[in-house]
């Protein structure tokens, strides 16, 4: 936990939150933002399908406020929200938006070739992180969390030992890389 983490009352600020306090809701929020666009932005959504997650997210969080009982434990909560959130905008893509085919011409022109290599190893890097396991998926987001979280913390979130957090990490990113989908974008991937 870093120390900006560790000078913020958590509790105080829920307590104020739950008293209609506007000043406390968004000090939460502006703590907590962070670490829900790190989620988001891991996402292939959308602008505006992020916009509504975060939104989502938050409105989750005014829901259940009065529920939490660990306040400071507040970051991994917005992380996993957030991240059911991004699925949940998936689910309601796929039952609604059909695929748009790319013009032909868009494949062969030279202007175009090097973002279509930069979204395909994003849709690669997506679906390779979705065949993780939950813990992995878990760690990986609180890792890469703006702003960022100590071992100590991401540890303490997880329920792991500090001296497990680095070998763990080191282990989802093996997979990363070995996976089929990302595999082809490494030299040697399946060593």
């Amino acid at each position: 936990m870093d120390a900006a983490s560790r000078s913020f009352d958590w509790h105080a600020v829920v307590e104020r939150a739950l008293n209609k306090d506007q000043v406390a809701w968004r000090d939460l929020v502006d703590k907590l933002k962070g670490v829900a666009w790190k989620v988001l932005n891991s996402y292939d959504l959308s602008h505006e399908d992020r916009n509504d997650a975060f939104a989502s997210t938050f409105f989750r969080l005014y829901e259940r406020l009065e529920s939490v009982r660990e306040p400071e434990k507040l970051p991994g909560w917005v992380a996993t929200t957030a991240r059911n959130e991004a699925n949940a905008v998936y689910r309601r893509r796929a039952k609604t938006v059909p695929m748009a085919e790319l013009p032909l011409r868009a494949v062969f022109d030279s202007d175009h070739s090097e973002q279509l290599i930069d979204d395909e190893l994003h849709a690669a890097l997506a679906a390779a992180f979705r065949r993780l396991p939950a813990d992995m998926q878990a760690l990986m987001r609180l890792l890469t969390a703006d702003p960022p979280l100590g071992y100590e913390e991401v540890g303490r979130l997880l329920n792991l030992p500090h001296g497990s957090i680095g070998p763990t990490r080191h282990r989802c990113l093996q997979r990363l890389r070995n996976s089929p989908e990302l595999a082809r974008f490494f030299e040697g991937g399946r060593d």
